[in-house]
């Protein structure tokens, strides 16, 4: 008979510091469980990922131990199976609150020991990894919505210079119809119907480009408490007789650097969903008031820290609900009937303020209305004053213009307008027929009107360019329907006139009288700088 190998103590303890040892290397926390789930031994991670001591740890149940942290009916369930049946179990997550530590997200892994009654079980600290994938997942929606907006940006501004080409020429044909029409008549209201119908799809165009991003924006120091109270007669109109409108305005409010027209539709855009959100009538409060912004605050608001203004707009209606609320800012979302809303109001606003490098935030209770916040930065400076001269009726002049412009329908109205106002008008479809009348006119040219993107090698602004290098001293008045993105990238402006299309009769008489009333541009072609739009 075989004679097993008696061994010592000694080396029993040997292999007892061996396990330890290979223990303690292993990076995860580990614990030994005997069979009544009571802690027979655990590494040194063990301890520090979870804030225990030995002392207080070994001989006692994994179910007491961090205020019961370990205390789950699955958790519980799956270790009886391990002892019971002999089954082991991977990667059971377990989210639960430690003493002295944060919420800990766990991936936990137990199987017996052999034929022990014993349990080894590693602990995952997955928190770090789970909110990783958490803020991942976040990145990659505003990523995707990022794109989303981008395509249909791109779609808005693409779009833009052709549709707005086209609303310019109904716009001015209806406009000269609704003169020469007796009022009271038939025909003098149907072409008042198409001029209105023309101006609400040039506005319908600008909230495209509005949330897109990508509308031309002629920011001024103003005040949000101006452009409120200019405001306060149409708001007054705007709500329903059972809504209660309070204006609350800091008399000590700090300026902005904002588009005025684009921060007038911000105000009205919120306070008409202000106003559709009490069906059954409330409270509309408007509130200003200057608000600093800390480090404490800069990730809750997602703003650099400084001095903003605010803007609040408060309702006591029906609130938004938890669904709605993530798709809030999203263009062509609606809570309304099919037919009562375009979806693009909050789209509009959170355009508008991200252009204007603001932030709009919300909050909301249902039962209990909604409140949203614009902030924008505080700058220095006194608000600017109208540059506009006040015309009583359509001004008129005796000079020579230079129209140019690759639509046909908008060269003739545009020409046929001038030249009714008194100005003699030389008309050509491209630059290369423009630059050759600059040469061959024998009088003086006074003002080129051109559009700013055209086909072929060369666009407005170099057109421009070439122009006064053959005319010194002309004025120029440049026009387009396009957007942000052409105007920054030809290098455009302050120092050139800017006529935005669409654009009524009205604009364009007062826009060319502007620009002809104003010293001629003496500085390099390099310097250009484009003015305030009509």
């Amino acid at each position: 008979m075989k004679r097993l190998p008696i061994v010592s103590n000694s080396s029993l303890q040997q292999a007892r510091e061996l396990i330890t040892s290979i223990v303690e290397t292993v990076r995860e926390p580990l614990v030994v469980l005997d069979e009544t789930l009571c802690v027979k031994k655990a590494n040194h991670r063990f301890y520090q990922t979870f804030r225990l001591s030995e002392q207080e740890t070994e001989g006692r149940s994994i179910y007491d131990l961090a205020g019961g942290a370990w205390n789950v009916p699955t958790l519980r369930a799956l270790l009886k199976e391990v002892l019971n049946d002999n089954r082991a179990f991977e990667d059971f997550e377990l989210e639960s609150d430690f003493p002295q530590a944060k919420r800990k997200i766990l991936c936990i892994n137990a199987q017996r020991l052999g034929d022990s009654e014993m349990i080894l079980m590693s602990v995952d600290n997955i928190t770090a990894r789970r909110n990783a994938e958490v803020e991942l997942q976040r990145i990659q929606e505003e990523l995707r919505q990022g794109q989303k907006m981008e395509v249909i940006g791109r779609l808005a501004s693409g779009i833009a210079h052709d549709f707005n080409n086209m609303l310019t020429a109904i716009m001015g044909f209806s406009e000269m119809l609704v003169e020469k029409l007796e009022k009271g008549t038939e025909a003098h209201h149907e072409a008042t119907e198409i001029k209105k119908a023309s101006e609400r799809a040039a506005a319908l165009t600008q909230q495209l480009l509005a949330f897109s991003r990508r509308q031309v924006l002629f920011p001024q120091v103003l005040s949000l408490n101006s452009a409120i109270r200019e405001l306060e007669q149409m708001l007054r109109r705007l709500v329903n007789d059972d809504i209660t409108l309070e204006i609350v305005l800091d008399e000590e409010l700090c300026l902005v650097l904002a588009d005025p027209g684009q921060v007038s539709q911000m105000i009205l855009n919120l306070a008409l969903n202000a106003r559709d959100a009490m069906l059954q009538g409330g409270v509309l409060c408007i509130r200003t008031e200057n608000t600093p912004v800390d480090e404490m605050g800069k990730r809750a608001r997602d703003l650099a820290p400084g001095s903003y203004v605010r803007l609040t707009v408060t309702d006591s209606g029906t609130g938004i609900d938890q669904e709605t609320q993530r798709h809030i800012f999203e263009p062509f979302f609606t809570t309304k009937p099919l037919g009562s809303g375009t979806g693009l109001g909050l789209a509009t606003v959170f355009g508008i303020v991200e252009q204007s490098s603001g932030r709009i935030h919300f909050s909301s209770e249902l039962g209990r209305g909604t409140s949203f916040c614009v902030d924008l930065p505080r700058v220095e400076g006194t608000p600017a004053s109208e540059v506009r001269r006040e015309y009583t009726t359509m001004p008129t002049g005796a000079e020579t213009v230079l129209v140019v412009d690759d639509e046909e329908v908008v060269r003739e109205l545009t020409t046929l307008l001038l030249r009714r106002q008194g100005y003699t008008v030389l008309a050509a479809s491209h630059p290369d027929a423009g630059l050759s009348l600059c040469r061959s006119y024998p009088e003086k040219i006074d003002l080129l009107l051109t559009d700013l993107l055209m086909p072929g090698r060369v666009n407005g602004l170099q057109f421009a360019e070439q122009a006064i290098e053959i005319r010194p001293g002309l004025r120029i008045l440049l026009m387009s329907g396009y957007t942000t993105d052409a105007l920054e990238c030809r290098g455009v402006d302050e120092n050139v006139g800017f006529l935005q299309k669409p654009f009524t009769l009205q604009d364009l008489a007062r826009k060319v009288r502007e620009v002809l009333d104003t010293p001629p541009i003496e500085v390099p072609k390099s310097q250009f700088r484009v003015g305030q739009p009509a």
